[in-house]
């Protein structure tokens, strides 16, 4: 492995467990928000985890139905899940029952040992198993515990599914319907959606980064825009993105993300067949359609980076 890959690699680390934070960012009050008849959600900040802002940096949600809660992914500390907890507590006595998982990044499940500890069943995709008991698992969550503290500590723990699914599945409850589906890999191998069609929402995980620049890291961001053209085919009017405030303009959102990793795999994958060096094509890319979104500065150039090194492998 070259330098630049180890730089790469290292780099994508701490921007998934959350070590960098981005100037200014501050904890906020964690308050759910209605999004539909049925479904709330929290809003994390746009910004990169720290112990000033709590890991709070990622979204979560949660559809309250007449026999029990399900909640949307699980936070970036066990402390914001148990406050969640009290948000749902504010609306209903109804149990949180289940907890699904779009895909295990640090941001979305370090508080779910908390909801597990409510009584909730944890469904996500098999996919994660692979990750979940690797060294680079292990390794997130030890730098977390220091880089994190103090809500993330040595009693933070990851934890397994209790319901490990590879297909569809549907949830009925209440009279409602919970659609949950495998669109995978893309963002992560494991990524999971809820559609709920009763409210015409769709709660997209980090499938969806809403006015912000996606992080891409590792992704196989061919599949990423195959999954965002899937989920254009949902009859959807709202959208809990991972990241980001809700959306009422569905296609609007679900585009301007695929918009984005298709002109990263265009002008990268160009610089790659021509053989063309990293630095000089990155130079001469025209960013400005993307430039003034929040975190660009952060992520653009990782995000093409590990694009240009994704191409070179599709290319040969």
């Amino acid at each position: 492995m070259t330098m630049n890959r180890i730089k790469s690699a290292l780099t994508a680390l701490a921007l998934s467990t959350g070590l960098w934070a981005a100037p200014g960012a501050q904890a906020q009050s964690l308050k759910a928000q209605q999004v539909s008849p049925h479904a709330w959600m929290v809003q994390g900040l746009s910004a990169l985890g720290s112990p000033a802002n709590r890991n709070f940096i990622s979204n979560a949600s949660f559809v309250i139905t007449g026999e029990g809660v399900l909640v949307v992914d699980a936070l970036g500390s066990p402390a914001l899940a148990e406050e969640l907890l009290a948000e749902i507590r504010k609306l209903t006595d109804q149990p949180v029952r289940w907890v699904v998982l779009t895909h295990y990044h640090a941001d979305h499940i370090y508080g779910l040992q908390a909801l597990k500890a409510a009584g909730a069943t944890v469904i996500a995709h098999a996919g994660a198993r692979e990750y979940l008991n690797s060294e680079t698992a292990r390794l997130r969550l030890e730098a977390s515990r220091s880089e994190l503290a103090p809500w993330i500590d040595a009693s933070t723990r990851l934890v397994d599914a209790d319901r490990w699914i590879s297909g569809p599945l549907d949830l009925k409850a209440g009279g409602l319907t919970l659609q949950i589906r495998p669109v995978g890999p893309a963002h992560t191998p494991e990524d999971l959606v809820v559609y709920l069609p009763q409210d015409k929402l769709l709660i997209a995980g980090d499938l969806v980064f809403r006015g912000r620049v996606p992080f891409v890291g590792q992704a196989d961001s061919r599949r990423w825009v195959q999954a965002l053209e899937q989920l254009l085919r949902f009859d959807a009017e709202v959208i809990v993105p991972g990241h980001g405030p809700l959306s009422h303009e569905a296609r609007a959102d679900l585009e301007l993300t695929r918009d984005y990793l298709v002109y990263l795999r265009e002008r990268m994958g160009e610089a790659a067949r021509n053989m063309e060096p990293f630095d000089e094509a990155y130079a001469r890319t025209d960013w400005s359609r993307f430039e003034k979104l929040p975190l660009f500065g952060v992520a653009n150039r990782m995000n093409a980076y590990n694009t240009y090194l994704l191409m070179e492998q599709e290319s040969r």
